[in-house]
């Protein structure tokens, strides 16, 4: 990313999981990186992800779950935006993800995926070595 733009990352929780406080600290350490965030959240379809994800431009779609439905969740987001042409965006996910669920999610088109004891340093670098720039 070009240093006067700053990276936009929309946050959401998708599905029913109404636990939030792991995605507001991730939000505010992207802020406090210099990121500009769009928090949706509780309780976000998919298509309510990937509406807000084009309607502000993001560069990110930050996701977080707990409800055990991301293998269903993530790869319906990816269909949407795959359906819209989206493909600059890069998306990532988070919570409490079995480690045999991440390589699907990854080969739905997940870049990465940030489980517990993950640091918010570890996000900030990972969105910042990935993003792809966008005019």
């Amino acid at each position: 990313m070009t240093k006067d733009k700053k990276i936009r990352v929309l946050a959401a929780k998708p599905g029913l999981d109404g636990h939030d406080r792991g995605i507001k600290v991730v939000a505010s350490a992207l802020m406090d990186a210099g990121m500009e965030v769009v928090y949706t959240g509780l309780r976000q379809t998919p298509s309510q992800i990937v509406a807000s994800a084009i309607q502000e431009d993001v560069d990110v779609i930050a996701m977080s779950i707990l409800s055990g439905a991301h293998d269903y969740l993530f790869p319906k987001v990816m269909e949407l935006l795959q359906e819209r042409d989206v493909t600059d965006m890069l998306v990532v996910g988070g919570g409490i993800i079995p480690d045999e669920d991440i390589p699907p999610l990854k080969a739905a088109g997940i870049a990465e995926i940030f489980g517990p004891g993950t640091t918010t340093t570890q996000i900030i670098d990972y969105i910042n070595a990935n993003v792809k720039t966008r005019n």
